[in-house]
């Protein structure tokens, strides 16, 4: 079958070809959920049939056909009733007349009579030789063509064209364009040959301008239009689909507001009418509502009646949530229905039917209600299938249930395992377990229907973040390795401050059994950095070579146990240009306390950690990945010490918890805390205190919570830095100072969020916005000692045999000359010398922010799954702060995790 041949039609090629037919022009009702024609079909006007005078009863002697091109002559006179002997009169001349036309072959036809030699006259329809549309946009060729009837090569009629239009145009109306039109016209072509063209006007969205409610007394309008899932346009409503008018969700409206008045108690609510009018520029609709609210009901005597003999039915009514004389609640019967079926359910009665039975009072307006549990059979599961995993072995999911083929059935059990098999991220979102009858009626088939998705990821990215300017990343992962639920990744990235490679695999079930076990092997480079005029200097550089093995334990259904084994060798070390010096030991290049702080120069070096870590770990998230509710909480344990340099006790922990407050709220309190503790004499590691700021806590610039040492210089009147204290006082502009954040051994921090959802629009371009507060400190390190200094020092450089040099300048210019060890040379007559090394301006040194008391901060963010990366925004406020803490309301990344 030949397809479709579009082109779009040339302006001047139309212009000289084509004689332009108007077929019809679209227009639209005002009333929701009626689609008509554009217009009733052209009457047909069927011209009287010819006959010569004195011969309208004389018997029809031929009939000859003339202007078939395409037809057989007798192909058209099958058509009509006119035959060869029989008398020709003008009715049956114009009955044929009316055959002809029906049939929609012809565009004009005429029968004349002379002497009994009949002649029919036809002009044949022309053939379809291409489609075209013209202005449409918003709905795209791939869409509309499979809508329209009218096909090449087929005999164009105008029914078949009124009929695409009036699909075309309800096209538009799902996508709420109630003003679009269409106007269909043909061009003439030779050989009786024709082109359609749909020539449509899209307009804009309908919105719905206004939504009026009348009758209601009990509820305010802006209430009631609160439960509705329709909202009238605004400013507000920028982002949400929902401003367009729809049929379906006017319909879906009137449901809503039936369900928020049974809620209430109006157990008599109705809808009278729903009406919605399109504006005359169709722009708009206004929505009109009626509603009867009726009168507000109170429970009655609510009772249980159970036929199942594990179940007490007084027991049961006595744990109700509805009592007599509360306020009738559809919704908080539905609810109680759902939980007796769980805990039905839970006991094995997997058909068990939970039925409400009403006795309404509308003397004293009361709704009594009595649950009736029928009786079943306890059931047993007879089969589990797992259909639709081509890649994943069948293992992987049969182990995620927590029923096996043969046990007594149970609901929970069957919910948990839905989650569990949701949460390996390898099939679709929409998973559920469902269950279907046995062979027996005491016995039960659970299927597992999944829908792989890709679980292999290929990440190449190049983002910027506020924290560590451009940032170069590649990783490749696998989740569900040769479809056995193995992990394998490897993994790099680069910044200006941070360099790592990383190479990871994990097996969650080792030998079957329900062990897991993992390794990582890795190389990080990091730079450690302080502040000055807004500028970020690097301060100490640590690289760290090393890999963890790491095995679980699962003691429970929820909780795991984790053991780890760390080893790990680190290099830590400060720029000897920008630090060392000579100035204590001439000729001896040590870490120069003026230039690093006493605290840097105790941290290099080279060290070797083995560390035995154990973990605790509760999880009951109904999600992994993207959790709407449940609980999560760790303890983690760690001793360095087995071998190795390095000593110490570090004890973490932490609790997440996720609760559907219901229309797309999300709500999270999340809280954590640790402690750290040297087992020998020597002071906690820099790199293995804690450390708070940003990203952990919003407000704060990277580290900017806690210890901190600040070195401030000396600045006059002016603002400009001075040599020496005695010119001038001592500089409050932060950027003037250089800010060393030391970490602390202890910390806490707690986060509450609530994720705010957003209309479909935004869901589809991945926005998740989000209000949150912190609150966190750190804390517990020994005071460093500080070393102010008042007058300027210049710390000599010196030549290869370790003497001082000097700038010599003369009539014939500058020359740098040596000493003899630290005694200056005697200059030339005419000549005078200069200290030659890097000067030291006085500064004062300050140790501040060691407390435990908590910094505050509020804030709203905005995660994006932009195209270039996931994205994330924060703008915050800081409400409590310390002295010394370095705030910052505003931070992004783009192209890192967050």
């Amino acid at each position: 079958m030949m397809g479709w041949e579009m082109v779009r039609c040339d302006k001047a090629r139309r212009a000289s070809r084509m004689a332009a037919v108007l077929l019809g022009t679209t227009g639209l009702t005002v009333f929701p959920g009626i689609a008509l024609a554009q217009g009733a079909p052209a009457p047909v006007v069927v011209q009287p049939a010819q006959t010569a005078p004195g011969q309208r009863s004389q018997a029809i002697q031929s009939i000859r056909v003339v202007g078939a091109e395409r037809l057989e002559a007798q192909t058209v006179i099958s058509y009509i009733k006119l035959r060869i002997g029989q008398p020709y009169t003008s009715e049956a001349a114009d009955q044929a007349l009316k055959d002809l036309y029906e049939t929609e072959l012809f565009s004009d036809v005429q029968i004349t009579n002379d002497g009994g030699n009949v002649t029919i006259q036809v002009k044949e329809n022309p053939v379809v030789n291409r489609i075209i549309l013209e202005g449409n946009k918003r709905i795209k060729d791939d869409k509309i063509l499979p809508e329209i009837k009218v096909a090449p090569r087929q005999i164009f009629t105008r029914s078949k064209v009124r009929a695409d239009v009036a699909r075309i145009i309800e096209l538009y109306k799902r996508q709420g364009r109630y003003a679009a039109t269409v106007e269909p016209k043909m061009v003439m072509l030779d050989q009786n040959r024709v082109d359609i063209v749909f020539e449509i006007t899209e307009g804009d969205k309908s919105k719905v301008r206004q939504i009026n409610i009348i009758g209601n007394e009990q509820f305010s309008d802006s209430e009631l239009r609160g439960e509705m899932v329709t909202k009238q346009t605004g400013f507000t409503k920028i982002f949400s689909s929902n401003t367009s008018y729809d049929p379906d969700r006017m319909a879906f409206d009137q449901q809503k507001l039936r369900q928020f008045y049974l809620t209430q108690g109006y157990a008599d609510f109705r809808v009278v009418s729903a009406v919605a009018e399109l504006t005359p520029d169709k722009k708009d609709f206004i929505i009109t509502y009626v509603v009867e609210e009726g009168e507000r009901y109170k429970f009655g005597e609510v009772n249980v009646d159970s036929q199942l003999r594990d179940f007490d039915s007084e027991k049961l009514a006595a744990r109700l949530p509805m009592k007599e004389g509360d306020w009738y609640d559809a919704k908080l019967v539905e609810d109680t229905i759902e939980q007796l079926n769980d805990t039905a359910g839970a006991f094995g009665y997997a058909f068990a039917d939970v039925r409400p039975n009403y006795d309404r009072n509308k003397e004293d307006l009361t709704m009594g209600l009595t649950f009736v549990i029928s009786e079943a059979p306890r059931v047993y599961v007879e089969r589990i299938d797992v259909n639709g995993n081509t890649l994943t072995q069948d293992k992987v999911v049969r182990r995620e249930f927590r029923l096996a083929e043969g046990d007594a059935f149970n609901s929970l059990q069957v919910k948990r395992s839905t989650n569990r098999i949701k949460s390996l991220g390898y099939f679709q979102e929409k998973f559920e377990v469902e269950q279907r009858p046995g062979s027996a009626e005491d016995r039960i088939i659970l299927e597992a229907n999944v829908e792989e998705k890709p679980t292999g990821e290929l990440q190449l990215s190049a983002g910027f973040s506020s924290l560590e300017s451009f940032i170069f990343q590649a990783s490749i992962r696998q989740r569900n390795f040769r479809g056995r639920g193995q992990t394998v990744g490897l993994s790099g990235s680069y910044s200006r401050f941070s360099k790592s490679v990383e190479a990871s695999f994990t097996e969650p079930y080792v030998f079957d059994k329900n062990i897991s076990l993992g390794v990582d092997v890795y190389r990080r480079d990091l730079n450690s950095f302080n502040f000055t005029n807004n500028n970020r200097d690097t301060t100490f550089e640590q690289t760290t070579t090393g890999f963890q093995i790491r095995a679980g334990l699962p003691l429970t259904e929820y909780l795991t146990a984790v053991g780890r084994y760390t080893f790990n060798y680190d290099e830590v070390s400060l720029d000897r240009g920008q630090f060392f010096s000579d100035r204590v030991t001439p000729g001896v290049q040590e870490c120069d306390v003026l230039r690093a702080g006493r605290y840097l120069c105790d941290a290099i070096g080279n060290r070797l950690s083995s560390i035995v870590g154990m973990s605790l770990i509760y999880d009951t998230l109904d999600n992994r990945v993207r959790p709407t509710r449940g609980l999560t909480a760790a303890i983690n344990a760690d001793v360095a010490g087995l071998g190795g340099d390095v000593k110490y006790v570090r004890l973490r922990a932490n609790a997440s918890r996720f609760t559907n407050l219901g229309s797309g709220f999300i709500f999270s309190l999340s809280g954590e805390g640790g402690a750290i503790k040297s087992l020998d004499d020597n002071e906690v590691r820099l790199i293995d205190r804690f450390y708070l700021g940003e990203p952990q806590i919003g407000g704060f610039d990277i580290r900017g919570v806690g210890p901190r040492v600040l070195r401030k210089p000396y600045v006059d009147e002016d603002g400009s830095i001075v040599a020496n204290a005695s010119e001038g006082t001592v500089s409050t502009r932060r950027r003037d100072w250089q800010d060393d954040a030391l970490g602390g051994k202890y910390y806490y921090l707690a986060k509450a969020e609530v994720e705010i959802p957003l209309g479909s629009g935004a869901r589809e371009l991945g926005l998740r916005p989000s209000i949150f507060v912190n609150a966190g400190s750190v804390w517990g390190i020994k005071d460093p000692q500080v070393s102010p200094l008042d007058e300027q020092i210049v710390i000599p450089n010196r030549d290869a045999a370790g003497n001082r040099t000097y700038i010599q300048t003369c009539d014939s210019g500058r020359t740098i000359v040596s000493g003899n060890g630290n005694a200056a040379p005697t200059p030339p007559a005419g000549c005078t010398l200069l200290e030659n090394g890097t000067a030291v301006n006085a500064f004062d040194e300050v140790f501040v922010g060691d407390t435990w008391k908590p910094r505050v901060s509020i804030g709203i963010g905005v995660n994006w799954n932009s195209p270039f990366g996931p994205f994330r925004i924060n703008f915050s406020k800081v409400l409590v702060k310390q002295e010394g803490d370095d705030t910052k309301p505003f931070n992004f990344n783009v192209g890192t995790q967050f």
